[in-house]
């Protein structure tokens, strides 16, 4: 039986994982929690009362999963100051996450999916400039 196009993408995701440069897996869990908030969002709009419960609850906990990665990941001997505000960044969005779960509301939802993509947005920039031979700092 030949494998199915989901196997393969799964198998291509996980190798892009592994074969990935550390800054560029930092990108690739913003993305994550990015994609889940929106899940998040998406599942409030369902009309089916126990469906968008589920649906917020499953996709809140996994975006809360990857930021208590991101954070326990953090090099405070490297990154300094930027850890350390990275550390309070990444509590601060699991927390908000907490009461948009715990109330079902968008608000906190809303609130730390503009600010996770600020952060991706400069991340990503960091990361063209890292290819560029600029001088970055390394935090994460």
């Amino acid at each position: 039986m030949p494998p199915s196009s989901q196997k393969f993408a799964r198998l291509y995701q996980t190798q892009s994982v592994l074969t990935t440069n550390p800054g560029n897996l930092v990108l690739m869990l913003y993305d994550g929690v990015v994609r889940f908030l929106n899940q998040a969002l998406d599942g409030h709009a369902d009309t089916n009362e126990v469906a968008r419960i589920q649906k917020m609850n499953t996709a809140i906990l996994k975006a809360q999963n990857i930021l208590v990665e991101l954070r326990a990941n953090l090099d405070f001997n490297a990154g300094g100051d930027y850890a350390r505000d990275l550390d309070r960044l990444y509590d601060y969005y699991i927390r908000r996450l907490l009461q948009a779960n715990l109330h079902k509301s968008t608000e906190p939802i809303d609130e730390v999916l503009r600010l996770v993509g600020e952060l991706r947005s400069g991340w990503a920039e960091m990361l063209l400039k890292q290819s560029a031979n600029e001088p970055v700092c390394n935090v994460a």
